[in-house]
């Protein structure tokens, strides 16, 4: 068995990082590619590796050097027109060679699990290609399987159709091929197709041709939920660096994305904090058919958006701002604010990152659940001077909970000393009694102008990729200033129509939080089985757990992810969380997620008791 590399392309599209070097000299942490492919080639018992170069071929080879005498014989064969060509005029430069063992063939722009190798070549058949159920990341060369996993096409990018993507694999660009089929078929079909065609092609098109002939040559072993990743640009290679991160580093390369998650295959994300029973089907059915138009003509100002935020959200006018996320009002708000803020850890530290610090009264409810009250909020803060209070409710991460009827009594002993009562109320949906927790409602501001109400659409309304959040409060004056210092066109076209279609989907939108709050329940009692989490009580759609011997947090979290392809979040740096404990926030999706969650978690169990 040999190996051939391709690693004669130039790479434009990672920019400066190929300016000077080919891609496969690219690090991802720390390591370039090139010597992580031949770290895992040594560990084969290969004849040789041959390296076809081509763009800066030389400083590879230089590079390369005698590193890897000892451990693998390693030659090169140069594709001197690199820059004319594609990589089917670099496979045909060691043409003789591939006729004379049976081949890996390797591009060298991957990275991927060591497993790849002996998956491949532990597979019986000889001429096998590795690869991935189609994900929306991927591009160029797919396949087509039938019942046995033959190959029975080779889709081209100009025949790709996204009608046809659940029937789609992405090939890994991880071939075996064997020295008989190399020397009568494939070689052969390769001299007759470049003289035919050109050079500027890929190699990928001649095995398309000898499916065609429906020899059933080619089969196909797909990799399942094993990692790899081709890296063709910035955005690949800052993905593959969080894939193949070490213990280490891999939570911070993961959580400083803030979402995302979309680009990682088949990944749970436990960390970000939506509804999983809405939008309806019915309800996505009607964003998709006006797709089209929503994507190709502009959205409304902020005069109509208001309006429609009126309309869905049942506020007046004046009396409420729309925005691009919470996250877009939660700026413009605090950077208007004055005077000394009281704010209640832990929480969202969106509110306090976004004020200054040496102007922040913080309180810490002194108990190992992070419970408290409205009585309690009003006697720490009595006599502390504050202009404002922010209030989530619930709260994040602790899931604490304070009754309507008492947040109408905090509201109203704020208003008797002027203090700005902020209330974000992204999560009261979640709770018991879900239809009449809310707090947008003109009586409600009207009777307590000093109180403002946030809430993120993307939480409880499902819908995190819309960036849409309301602002409402009976001071018009903070209304007006929050809309005059926002964008004109802050909303998009999607976010725009899902305000303006919700009313008719409102029944289905109750339901789902009813389903919701019969899930939540559910969570919680198969939570509580795992010896080492302490869950407390939640109101959200999350659960703060501490989490007790033997295991860490840290621990904990990169197990499920590593193991299980899930991501959850460790929050036990979190301000106002005792510093000498672990804490997990696990987020509430729908039940087959739970369900792969807990067995996760119990497995660890069975691991730690061994």
């Amino acid at each position: 068995m040999q190996a051939i590399i391709l690693a004669a392309g130039m790479g434009r599209r990672l920019g400066e990082l190929t300016k000077e070097n080919t891609k496969c000299m690219v690090p991802v942490n720390g390591i370039r590619l090139i010597d992580r492919l031949l770290g895992q080639l040594s560990t084969l018992a290969l004849n040789r590796v041959i390296i076809v170069v081509g763009y800066q071929g030389q400083k590879l080879i230089d590079y390369i050097g005698h590193r890897y005498d000892g451990k693998l014989r390693i030659e090169y064969a140069e594709n001197p027109i690199y820059d004319k060509t594609n990589n089917i005029y670099s496979l045909s430069m060691v043409k003789e060679q591939l006729q004379e063992d049976d081949t890996l063939l390797i591009e060298s722009d991957l990275i991927f699990s060591d497993r790849l190798f002996p998956m491949i070549l532990e597979n019986p058949y000889p001429n096998l290609a590795l690869v991935a159920k189609y994900e929306s990341w991927m591009d160029g060369t797919m396949v087509r399987l039938d019942a046995d996993n033959n190959i029975v096409n080779f889709v081209p990018k100009q025949a790709f159709d996204y009608s046809d993507v659940d029937a789609y694999y992405k090939t890994v660009n991880i071939y075996k091929f064997s020295r008989d089929f190399l020397k009568n078929s494939y070689v052969p079909f390769l001299e007759a197709y470049t003289k035919a065609v050109g050079n500027n092609e890929y190699y990928e098109n001649v095995l398309r041709i000898l499916s065609l002939l429906n020899t059933h040559s080619m089969k196909a072993q797909p990799i399942g939920q094993e990692k790899w990743y081709e890296i063709d640009d910035k955005q690949d290679l800052d993905i593959a660096e969080a894939l193949f991160a070490d213990d280490k580093d891999v939570l911070r390369k993961y959580y400083g994305r803030y979402g995302g998650y979309w680009r990682f295959p088949q990944m749970l994300d436990f960390c970000y904090l939506v509804n999983p029973y809405f939008p309806s089907k019915r309800m996505k059915d009607e964003l998709r058919s006006n797709f089209d138009t929503l994507l190709t003509e502009y959205p409304s100002g902020m005069k109509v958006n208001t309006l429609i935020a009126s309309k869905s959200f049942g506020v007046s006018e004046p009396y409420i701002v729309p925005g691009n996320g919470a996250a877009e009002l939660i700026k413009v708000l605090m950077e208007g604010m004055d005077g000394k803020v009281g704010f209640i850890r832990p929480t969202f530290e969106e509110y306090p990152n976004r004020f200054d610090k040496e102007h922040q009264i913080t309180f810490v409810p002194q108990n190992e659940d992070y419970r408290y009250t409205a009585d309690d909020l009003m006697a720490f803060f009595a006599d502390q001077d504050i202009q404002a209070l922010m209030l989530i409710n619930p709260d994040n991460p602790s899931g604490n909970f304070i009754p309507k009827a008492d947040v109408l009594r905090l509201a109203q002993w704020c208003e008797e000393r002027g203090i700005r009562l902020v209330m974000d109320e992204s999560f009261v949906d979640f709770s018991v009694d879900y239809a009449t927790n809310s707090l947008l409602s003109d009586d409600i501001l009207e009777a307590y102008p000093h109180m403002a109400v946030m809430k993120s659409i993307s939480k409880s309304f499902g819908v995190p990729g819309l960036r849409l959040g309301i602002f409402a409060s009976a001071d018009k004056d903070l209304i007006a200033r929050m809309k005059k210092e926002v964008s004109i066109w802050n909303l998009n076209s999607f976010a725009e129509f899902f305000m303006q279609i919700y009313n008719k989907h409102e029944k289905d939108y109750l339901k789902a939080c009813e389903k919701f709050v019969i899930e939540r329940d559910d969570f919680e009692q198969q939570l509580r089985t795992i010896p080492f989490l302490r869950v407390m009580p939640s109101q959200a759609n999350y659960f703060l757990c501490e989490v007790l011997p033997p295991y860490t947090a840290t621990e904990i979290v990169i197990n499920m992810l590593r193991q299980h392809n899930i991501l959850t979040r460790d929050c036990s740096k979190k301000p106002g969380l005792d510093p000498n404990k672990q804490y997990m926030r696990i987020a509430v999706r729908n039940h087959e997620d739970n369900t792969r969650l807990v067995e996760g978690l119990r497995e660890l169990e069975v691991k730690g008791e061994k």
